[in-house]
């Protein structure tokens, strides 16, 4: 049997970083992050970098020369076209980086979290698809209280993204989080274990 390569993804604060962790952990898989890849990407005097700040200035960067994250949140989720206009500079970049780690793996399981996996079109990088979800107002709440956002800004990011209903309907494993950690634990699980 070939490497299973696991595409997790989900929507913002629905758990997905619950799951990765808790497959590293128990099940000492390796976890490939998109999301590391893409900060990479941003970091302080790279190419992509420099794109942004000719996009929209300096005021998109910190006073240490870094990105200002939340300045270019309050761009992208708000503006359609500039958020895609980003990806098409960042998505290349986190293929070409996961393209590399899975090359280099020998692991029978990897896992490779990618929140924009449909979105991006990456699937063709993974054995199976799984999703973490949960209730739109579970997610809501998750979005506001870890990222210390409004109402409004909070629905503006999940909104920016597939909704979980097409996510869940695209995924060969769905993993319903709005239930304890507990339950959330033993779907892993069985998943895990039935591939």
């Amino acid at each position: 049997m070939g490497q299973r390569i696991i595409g997790l993804t989900g929507g913002i604060g629905t758990g997905k970083s619950t799951v990765s962790d808790y497959l590293a952990t128990q099940y000492n898989v390796p976890i490939l992050d998109a999301d590391d890849y893409a900060k990479e990407a941003v970091s302080t005097d790279s190419p992509i970098l420099e794109q942004i700040k000719q996009r929209y200035g300096h005021q998109i960067l910190q006073p240490d020369g870094s990105l200002n994250r939340s300045r270019l949140g309050e761009i992208i989720f708000n503006q359609p076209a500039e958020k895609q206009w980003l990806e098409q500079q960042i998505h290349p970049h986190v293929r070409q980086k996961i393209e590399t780690a899975l090359s280099q793996l020998e692991a029978s399981l990897i896992v490779v979290v990618i929140p924009l996996l449909f979105e991006a079109e990456m699937t063709d990088l993974v054995t199976e698809t799984w999703v973490v979800y949960c209730s739109s107002q579970q997610q809501l709440a998750r979005v506001m209280e870890r990222d210390k956002l409004s109402e409004k800004d909070a629905r503006s990011r999940i909104d920016s993204q597939l909704s979980l209903q097409e996510k869940v309907t695209l995924a060969d494993v769905a993993i319903d989080n709005s239930g304890t950690v507990n339950e959330l634990y033993q779907q892993v699980d069985q998943a895990t274990i039935k591939g």
